[in-house]
């Protein structure tokens, strides 16, 4: 079920927009998720699950994501590293 729930709110800012978890902050880059005190694990996940999404690939260059909004694509590599560091820090 908690997976269901997940996938939902992923599935959703894959659609809508990250920026529907994150109104009125100033997120630039993966580390900015990360060290935001408002956003649940589950926010922060979803945000850069989303941001990784292909969704958000930057025409010509397939290896950056850019969301609206965003004044610079970010590399797949920053973003996945902040998957990973997340995924290391809330580990059951």
């Amino acid at each position: 079920m908690e997976n269901a729930i997940l996938q939902q709110a992923i599935d959703c800012a894959v659609t809508i927009g990250p920026a529907v978890l994150m109104p009125g902050m100033q997120l630039r880059r993966p580390i900015d998720v990360l060290r935001s005190p408002s956003l649940s694990v589950d926010d922060k996940r979803a945000i850069l699950a989303a941001w990784a999404s292909d969704f958000y690939a930057v025409d010509s260059k397939p290896a950056f994501r850019q969301l609206p909004g965003m004044n610079e694509p970010v590399s797949i590599d920053e973003i996945q590293s902040a998957l990973k560091e997340l995924d290391g820090r809330y580990q059951s």
